[in-house]
Formats: C-alpha cells, sequence, structure tokens
C-alpha cells in the first residue's frame, strides 16, 4: 500500500500582491523553507488573494474541503489594521482552536521586536486539516516556524512547526519527516 503524501496550501494574503503594486514574496518564501525543512515528499496548492474575509474563508474552506490539503500556512492580514481580517476568516471555518501556535509565534517574534504583541496569529483545525496564520515577512516567517537558535546552532527555543508533525498525526493527516538541522518534528516517545 502506498502512503499518501502530504498536501499543504499555501495561502498569501495581500491586496497590493494581488493589485500588482510588489511582487508576493510570502508564497516564495514558505516554499523555499519548506524545501528545506521537509524530508518527506509533498504537493503544495498555492493561492494568491486579497484581504477579504469572505475571499479568505472561501479559499480555506476549499483548500480543506475540495483540495484535501492537511496542512495551509497563511501569510499576511494579522496585524491590526481595519483591513487586516485573517485571523477572523481562520476563526470563522474552524472546528477546534490551537492557541498555542499563535502564543508561541509572539513569544518568538518578542525578541526580534516589540511590536509583535500587535499579531494575531491564530491556528486552527478544520477536519484533518491544520491552518496556520504566519506573520507577513518572509524573515519573520522563518523565525516563527524554526525558532531561536544560539550561536552553536543549537535550538534555543523551539519553533512552532516542531509541534506540525505530531499533531498532523493526531488529526490522521499523512506522516510528515523533518530535517532536523532546520527544524526537528518532535513526538512523545511511545511506551
Amino acid at each position: 500500500m502506498q502512503e499518501k503524501i502530504i498536501k499543504i496550501g499555501l495561502v498569501s494574503i495581500s491586496d497590493r500582491a494581488t493589485q500588482g503594486v510588489y511582487d508576493d514574496q510570502g508564497i516564495p518564501s514558505l516554499e523555499t523553507w519548506l524545501k528545506k525543512a521537509l524530508k518527506t515528499a509533498f504537493t503544495l496548492e498555492k493561492r494568491l488573494i486579497a484581504d477579504e474575509q469572505a475571499t479568505i474563508e472561501k479559499t480555506l474552506i476549499d483548500l480543506v474541503d475540495d483540495q484535501n490539503c492537511h496542512l495551509i500556512l497563511t501569510t499576511g492580514g494579522t496585524g491590526p489594521a481595519i483591513r487586516d481580517v485573517t485571523p477572523e476568516a481562520t476563526l470563522a471555518v474552524a472546528d477546534k482552536v490551537m492557541p498555542g501556535f499563535g502564543e508561541q509565534m509572539r513569544q518568538i517574534s518578542l525578541n526580534f521586536v516589540p511590536t509583535a504583541i500587535l499579531s494575531r496569529q491564530v491556528a486552527v483545525i478544520r477536519q484533518q486539516c491544520l491552518i496556520i496564520n504566519l506573520p507577513g515577512q518572509p524573515k519573520a516567517i522563518a523565525q516563527t516556524l524554526e525558532g531561536l537558535k544560539d550561536d552553536a546552532g543549537n535550538t534555543s527555543v523551539h519553533g512552532i512547526f516542531a509541534a506540525v508533525p505530531y499533531c498532523l498525526d493526531l488529526i490522521g493527516a499523512p506522516l510528515i519527516e523533518t530535517n532536523a538541522p532546520i527544524v526537528a518534528a518532535f513526538r512523545p516517545k511511545r511506551k
């Protein structure tokens, strides 16, 4: 029996990138990071959309319900600005809320910028899919996924992706393995 390949949705939410004011950096950053961090084969579904709650909700529902994604990573639209509605859209399509992901992302980002407390990233489960809102800046995306490393390259603060493979195991998604030098997946030892 052939193992199921994990399907990952990448969603960049940006009014200006969808209007062509500048090139989207979110999806390319996520794709580059995943290629470095994952040992497991994966396929991608990519979407660049405007910061409109109805559009975000429709996109997330399509990626889970119709495209059968197991993991969705969004970037953008998580600040306090009036147009930032990614968390509201994500929560609207959720079956379960996973608050630890947002808490850890803010904790990591506070090591770099005091404005991390303004971030409203959330993570949820819809059916058998984990949806995570990431920061909008490419550097911040990598920092929150990987965590903090000391001068010797040892992890001093775990990034959120260390918990993603086990979370996916628990919700019945395909097995996902990581490259430990980038991010070491944590799974409890079986007794």
